[in-house]
Order: structure tokens, then C-alpha cells, then sequence
């Protein structure tokens, strides 16, 4: 039998007498520890879900990469490139690439009874990705593009506040230089991306329209739209992606510009890195706070239990053994913490996982509740993390064992 794992769950599991003070102290340090792993895996799991969701909404607005003529300014009023089947086709066999498409842009301005508001018509064909904007769908449904058509997405934002409604018909302006073109046009379908800076000027529309208002000819658009497989190799992928174009660039003795989802949100992804600074702060501080509640109710143990260091050393037990008794003792501890401290961090996530029980402005925050992402890896991270660090700070306290005098220490009262 080991006697120091023995001794030790004695300590743990024994009732204490009145008066004594090392039920309180472990309690605290069971509470900080427990209190601390669930801030822990709360705090980095609502980062991850706002990174999920934010990237989400990203890639289904934006794609990750973006293909342009080097001769488009930054409006969405672009210079038109050549973007052949073959160049797709190229496109797609680049390894990690899932979708690729034809971007279409074009500036405009609706026309109601008594509103009007400009606007900018994303241009839509057979290959258009509507995955995204069709699980946004609140009203209607997505037009089929596979012919032309007169319909078109309008966001819940622009319906309410130009008083429009499902199957309403309306007038656009499109104006070119000094001539102005007309269209009349039917919402077949109203979404909520819950991303203002997309819901506020975007409509969905057939793309035929923006190449004939354009000028542009069948194999014209205003760039390339591509989507990763994973993400997780974007990088790789981005670069298989600009080595492509710049033979075809060589080839055809053309210019473009590239740019991924990154460099056209700047100021989003530094939102968000933000977000990872203060999750990051947050592990500090409760690890901080877990170590000294480890320290402190650890101290108030050796203290209480002076009288049984002091006999053991007499008994000739050496300093080793006594501290593997507190050491074990900490494990307990530890365990204790831990346990409870992961029932109260995933069921407090898993309750916002399944019932979005705390809400939020989408106008801010880009989603209506408190996303929530659970990853195992991360778990068993913290877990391991939490473990390893606050066995790291046991080895503080105990040292004072080998400073207790054994005569004084059976006399200690």
C-alpha cells in the first residue's frame, strides 16, 4: 500500500472538528478552481463562436478570396475582366478550393412612392452559392437564376424601411456617365444576414442585368469569387491560388488583383483579435486566482496538520515523503475543482448552445445570441493546462515542510 496516497485521502475525506479551519480553506480552493475552469471554457468558447459566426457570415457574403482587374478602383463599380470557363475551370483544380464563381457589382438607386435609397445590386447566375443567403431567408424564397429573371433578394433592413413587401414591384435607377437606365423589379424572397454593413446595401438580382447595363460581353465580370474547403489550410490554398494566376497573368499578358476575406475586413478581424486579447487576459486572471486559492487553503492544511508533520519526521519519515502526502492531498483537490468546474463551464454553454438564453444586438455584434463553440481539443487543453499549472504551484506550500522543526512541531498548538 502506498502510505502517502493513504494518509492522504484520510485528510481529504475525513469529517473536520469544530473549530477546525481547513474545511473553509479547501472548500475556497475547490470554488476557485471550479470558478475559474468555467470562466475558462465559457470565455474561449463564446471567442470561438464569434469567430465561427463572424467567419460564416464573412465567406457567405464575401468569399475568402477575391479576384479582380489591377485597373478596378474600390467602388462597386468595377472594370470588367475576362473570366472564361477555362479560367474556372483552372480555378476549381486548384487543391483545397470547394466553389468558385463570377462576381457581379452594380451601384443603384430603388424608387418608391415616397422613399428611395441607394443601393448596390450583387449580381447573381446559375453558379451563385445560394446556400448562405438562403438559410438567412425570413420571407420567400431564392429566385432561380437559370433564366432570366426579374426577381430579386432584398434584405429585412431595406423591405422595412422602404415599406416594401414579399412579391412588391419596384423601380431602379442605374446611372452610366450621363445616360440613366431603368428597371422594374420583384423581391421574391427577404433576408437577414444580421451583418448590417451587408443587410443596409445589398440586393440579390439576375446577372444578366448588371453585364447588359455594363456594357460587358458573355465572358465579362468584375472579378472572381472563391471559396475554401477547409480554412484551416487557407493559407496554402492562397497561395496555390496566386501561383495559378500569375502564369495565366503571364499567358495572357493581363493584370490582376487579389485579395482575401482578411485584407476587405480589416477593421472586423481586429474586432475580433481583440476578442482573443481579453479571452487570453481572462485565462491569466483565473489561473492567478485558482493558484492562490490552491496556495492559501494548502498553507491552512500544513498548518492544521503541524502536529502530524511533526510525528511523522519523529517516526523518521523524511521531507520527500510528507510533501508526496500534500502533494497527493492537492490532487484531490484539483480533481474536485475540475470536476465541477467542467460540469458548471459546459452545462452553462450547452444551455446557450441549445436555448440562446442571452441574447444580443445583431446591429453590434452581428448575431442576435451569444454564439457558442465547443471544441474537445480545447477542453482537455484547459483541463491538462489547469492541472499542470496548479500542481506546479503546490510545490510553493509545501516546501515549507522542510523547515518544521519535529519537537516543535508535536508541541504545535
Amino acid at each position: 500500500m502506498n502510505l502517502e496516497y493513504f494518509i492522504a485521502k484520510r485528510l481529504f475525506f475525513k469529517r473536520s472538528h469544530k473549530g477546525k479551519k481547513s474545511e473553509p480553506a479547501t472548500k475556497i480552493a475547490i470554488i476557485g478552481i471550479s470558478v475559474g475552469l468555467a470562466v475558462m471554457l465559457i470565455a474561449w468558447a463564446v471567442v470561438m463562436g464569434f469567430r465561427q459566426e463572424v467567419r460564416k457570415k464573412m465567406i457567405g457574403i464575401n468569399s475568402n478570396i477575391q479576384i479582380t482587374s489591377y485597373y478596378s478602383n474600390y467602388t462597386y463599380e468595377m472594370n470588367p475582366m475576362n473570366v472564361s470557363d477555362s479560367l474556372l475551370d483552372a480555378l476549381r483544380s486548384v487543391p483545397g478550393v470547394g466553389h468558385v464563381q463570377r462576381l457581379f457589382t452594380k451601384p443603384g438607386m430603388i424608387k418608391t412612392e415616397s422613399d428611395f435609397q441607394t443601393v448596390v445590386f450583387k449580381g447573381a447566375d446559375s453558379d451563385f452559392d445560394k446556400e448562405f443567403l438562403a438559410k438567412n431567408l425570413v420571407q420567400g424564397v431564392f429566385p432561380n437564376y437559370d433564366k432570366p429573371s426579374n426577381e430579386v433578394l432584398i434584405s429585412e433592413y431595406l423591405s422595412k424601411l422602404l415599406k416594401l413587401r414579399l412579391r412588391d414591384s419596384f423601380l431602379v435607377y442605374f446611372i452610366k456617365g450621363e445616360s440613366v437606365s431603368v428597371r422594374k423589379l420583384k423581391i421574391s424572397g427577404i433576408y437577414n444576414t444580421h451583418f448590417s454593413e451587408f443587410d443596409k446595401y445589398f440586393l440579390v438580382t439576375d446577372a444578366r442585368h448588371v453585364k447588359h447595363l455594363n456594357g460587358w460581353s458573355e465572358n465579362q465580370a468584375a472579378g472572381v469569387e472563391i471559396f475554401v474547403k477547409d480554412m484551416d489550410h487557407f493559407n496554402q490554398v492562397e497561395e496555390d491560388v496566386y501561383a495559378k494566376m500569375a502564369k495565366l497573368a503571364d499567358i495572357n499578358d493581363d493584370a490582376f488583383y487579389m485579395r482575401n476575406l482578411y485584407e476587405m475586413n480589416p477593421d472586423l478581424f481586429s474586432w475580433l483579435h481583440l476578442l482573443d486579447m481579453n479571452v487570453w487576459l481572462i485565462l491569466i486572471l483565473m489561473i492567478c486566482v485558482s493558484g492562490f486559492n490552491i496556495i492559501s487553503g494548502l498553507l491552512i492544511l500544513i498548518l492544521e496538520n503541524t502536529n502530524l508533520i511533526g510525528m511523522l519526521k519523529a517516526m523518521g519519515a523524511n521531507n520527500i515523503s510528507i510533501r508526496k502526502i500534500f502533494f497527493y492531498l492537492s490532487t484531490f483537490l484539483i480533481g474536485k475543482g475540475l470536476f465541477w468546474g467542467n460540469i458548471i463551464g459546459l452545462g452553462c454553454c450547452m444551455i446557450q448552445n441549445f436555448f440562446h438564453v442571452i441574447h444580443l444586438n445583431p446591429t453590434t455584434y452581428y448575431v442576435d445570441f451569444v454564439p457558442i463553440e465547443l471544441d474537445l481539443t480545447y477542453i482537455l487543453l484547459v483541463n491538462v493546462g489547469t492541472v499542470l499549472i496548479s500542481l506546479m504551484v503546490v510545490l510553493l506550500p509545501t516546501a515549507l515542510i522542510s523547515h518544521i522543526n519535529p519537537v516543535k512541531a508535536i508541541k504545535f498548538d
